[in-house]
């Protein structure tokens, strides 16, 4: 078998990613142009796993059909209860999740009986989906997902004649939120042929009105812009805090608008704060792989940073695969004796990927070789294809809801800060995607002890630094439950918190914020293993932001205060925040 070297390391599991056969990869490609890069063998191999088992489980046969004679049953008492009682008790209540028939119209003959016997059937079919024996639980999943996808797209909420929101706001205006629906739709036709960004995204430019904390560009290389911002306090924290966002998203999530950034919220309580913004790749940069992201990403921050503010160790950060990549750098660094670290901070940040949710649908060796092809054809993977992904996990709230509203009720969605973010992707090099995706998701190298850093594995219980981890309650990319395994992996002190919110929103969760809530507790070193749900049970929950409770974390990890370091040290600075990287497209 041949081998691939990287950077003078042998890592014999890329082969078959580095050399694919040409004729294999060109057709695959070609099919996957069609297909959004999805592999069709996943979803019928999963189809045929689940039907294959169904048909021999008469015990399973038989429970449906029970179920299905108790709900026509339910659901027929219930139908000649609605059409005489105007108070009529609902026989199934939507998840707490689900607000499509929230509304009081829904309740209203024949609309309440419409929207129950659709819940009753997307109850039971996720009865059917699941609980099958000997399907894999991978192919569970996926069928469970395919169903929930189906049902959702042919909800009564998506058609004009059976929501009665659509029909008050005809009524309600002779028809002219259909017109103002169709206008809504031609321009989002235009605006994706024109590959322009969503309407009202204009509102957020940055540099003008998001990513505005005051600083300077005083590093570049190929792959990252490091950003040194502007103190705002007669002295500062001893320590710098360095922040490694995730490749896949501009950095500027941590440095939105003034009155959420992150990075404006910690300048202002006097850290000294640097971040890196990643390139956005082009297909000459198909051939970086991890270990130049973390070499020439977190390395070579680091070295800058401890050069600028010389003889003080760092605060690092992670934010998703950048905590990730943070981690991998952490434990090669405590394996080889660099001691520059002060603590660690990871952000919805996964090192172990056996539970990392329902993104892992879309990983398994059929979908990698497919997707694989993809960016062959490319050289990296298109921004706009992850965003997909990201929205099919949710794509009752992303798809269907916003189209019913957007549509059918001709109410454009007003834009925020985080959702024009959200708007400006980016795109992946081709191999390191390719890397991080077997090496990580699919092998789990890194929480197992196989992932290599010059040669030789890496393991997480080396790094002994005080760690703050924070996971989100309502997230589907990285779990919180996964997110919490570290506890699992390392015996250093960790202190762990739980936050409301998502991926995104629960991170972005500034002080004043409304409805946010938070729970913390810490681990000292050494101290014994409590599972996630007990933890959980145990905690008790806070009112408020997490974040003053971690830059009281980070203070009481620094050695004093000390006069802000000049920017950019000995070196002139090579611009002004928020540098030239951001703003690749």
């Amino acid at each position: 078998m041949s081998t691939v070297a990287i950077h003078g390391e042998v890592d014999p599991t890329q082969s078959e990613v580095c050399r694919p056969d040409t004729l294999d990869t060109l057709a695959n490609a070609w099919r996957a142009r069609g297909t959004g890069g999805l592999s069709p063998a996943v979803g019928l191999l999963a189809w045929y796993d689940w039907a294959l088992h169904l048909s021999l489980s008469p015990g399973k046969q038989r429970s449906l059909l029970e179920k299905s004679l108790q709900k026509q049953q339910r659901f027929a008492r219930y139908a000649m209860r609605a059409a005489s009682a105007r108070d009529c008790p609902a026989c199934i209540e939507p998840l707490e999740q689900d607000r499509r028939f929230a509304d009081p119209a829904w309740q209203q003959w024949p609309f309440n009986v419409i929207h129950q016997g659709f819940l009753l059937q997307q109850q039971w079919w996720h009865n059917a989906t699941t609980g099958v024996r000997g399907v894999s639980r991978h192919h569970e999943n996926m069928v469970t997902f395919a169903g929930r996808q189906w049902l959702d797209m042919w909800s009564p909420a998506n058609f004009i004649w059976t929501n009665p929101e659509v029909l008050d706001a005809i009524k309600a205006s002779g028809g002219a939120n259909l017109w103002r629906g169709t206008m809504n739709f031609l321009d989002d036709a235009r605006r994706l042929a024109l590959d322009d960004a969503p309407a009202g995204a204009e509102g957020f430019e940055v540099g003008k009105d998001v990513a505005v904390t005051p600083g300077k560009v005083v590093f570049r290389n190929h792959l990252i812009e490091l950003i040194q911002y502007t103190p705002t306090t007669p002295d500062v924290h001893a320590e710098p805090v360095l922040i490694v966002p995730s490749w896949i998203m501009k950095y500027y999530i941590l440095d939105l608008s003034p009155q959420n950034s992150m990075v404006k919220y910690l300048v202002d309580q006097g850290h000294t704060v640097f971040i890196l913004s990643w390139k956005n790749p082009t297909a000459a940069d198909r051939d970086l792989g991890l270990e130049d992201y973390r070499r020439l990403g977190v390395m070579d921050a680091l070295d800058t940073v401890t050069t600028i503010v010389p003889g003080r160790k760092v605060q690092a950060v992670g934010y998703c695969l950048g905590g990730t990549l943070l981690t991998i750098a952490a434990a090669a660094m405590a394996r080889d004796g660099d001691e520059r670290l002060q603590s660690l901070t990871l952000l919805a940040s996964e090192t172990d990927f056996r539970e990392s949710g329902e993104i892992a649908l879309f990983i398994d060796e059929s979908q990698l070789a497919w997707l694989e092809a993809s960016m062959w054809d490319k050289g990296y993977l298109d921004g706009k294809q992850m965003a997909g992904a990201f929205q099919m996990l949710n794509s009752r709230d992303l798809i269907w809801s916003r189209r019913v509203r957007e549509y059918l009720l001709g109410e454009r969605q007003t834009l925020n800060d985080l959702m024009a973010w959200n708007a400006d992707v980016t795109r992946m090099p081709y191999r390191m995607h390719s890397e991080y995706l077997r090496r990580l998701y699919l092998g789990n190298d890194l929480a197992e002890g196989r992932y290599r850093v010059g040669g030789r594995p890496v393991a997480l219980a080396d790094i002994e630094v005080p760690m703050f981890i924070v996971g989100t309650v309502r997230d589907h990319v990285a779990p919180w439950p996964s997110v919490y395994k570290m506890h699992l992996l390392t015996d250093a002190e960790l202190t762990f918190v739980l936050t409301s919110g998502g991926h995104n929103a629960g991170v972005v969760s500034e002080p004043g914020h409304p409805r946010r809530t938070f729970q913390i507790g810490t681990r000292a070193a050494g101290d014994r293993y409590v599972d996630p749900q007990l933890w959980h049970a145990e905690t008790p929950l806070n009112d408020g932001s997490w974040w003053p409770a971690w830059q009281q974390w980070l203070g009481l990890r620094s050695t004093g205060r000390v006069t802000p370091p000049a920017m950019g040290g000995t070196q002139a600075p090579l611009g002004d925040a928020p540098g030239t990287y951001v703003a690749m497209r």
